[in-house]
């Protein structure tokens, strides 16, 4: 090979590391912002969420379905009471000065039921992990949540949102209400995108104990 020919190989073996270089800056500033679109995406969905996290006494089949006749009282009593609320700090408002009737609704159906069970209703910022419901994703996360606990509080637990109402009739309407992140949501192909979330939400879990 002439001096030429090699210095010219050289050159376009330099390149050819120059240009791979150049596309793993590029997939990876591809992938930082999407990272940082979906954190950011994420944080604004759990600002305008209200949870509702109600716990069975136990995972026996009738404290299960106990759980479930709760759960369809109190979704019956507070589709009202959220219907008419502007934001999610007027539904925080709405769930604190309701509580009590929540927590009435919730010993009417158990003494019906024929249990004796003691009911507790908190409005608390708890940890949930991704979940799916019917037709929207919502990320992991510290969420703002009203939870019912329901006697020794040890079965399995049931969750939706209080708000926006997500958890009754005309869902697709209140999915709306979080603007331009409903399809962030409601979109298919994000799978990735919510398990990196959760990869980076359980770290701070960890770095925060």
């Amino acid at each position: 090979m002439s001096f030429y020919r090699y210095n010219a190989y050289r050159k376009g073996k330099s390149m050819k590391g120059i240009e791979a270089i150049l596309l793993v800056g590029i997939i990876l500033t591809f992938l930082t912002s999407m990272i940082n679109r979906t954190v950011a995406a994420s944080s604004e969905v759990r600002s305008e969420t209200l949870r509702l996290h109600i716990i069975a006494n136990s995972d026996s089949e009738e404290d299960q379905a106990l759980k479930l006749k709760i759960r369809d009282a109190v979704l019956e009593s507070t589709g009202e009471l959220f219907a008419d609320v502007s934001g999610k700090t007027e539904a925080i408002a709405a769930a604190e000065y309701s509580s009590d009737d929540i927590k009435s609704i919730a010993e009417t159906v158990i003494a019906e039921e024929g249990f004796e069970y003691p009911v507790q209703v908190e409005l608390t910022k708890m940890w949930f992990e991704t979940r799916t419901y019917d037709g929207f994703t919502l990320p992991a996360g510290d969420y703002d949540a009203v939870r019912i606990i329901i006697g020794a509080g040890e079965g399995k637990n049931w969750w939706c949102v209080m708000y926006p109402a997500l958890c009754v009739s005309g869902a697709e309407e209140s999915i709306e209400k979080y603007g331009k992140n409903s399809k962030f949501i409601t979109g298919s192909g994000y799978e990735i995108r919510f398990k990196i979330l959760e990869w980076i939400e359980a770290i701070k879990q960890l770095s925060a104990k």
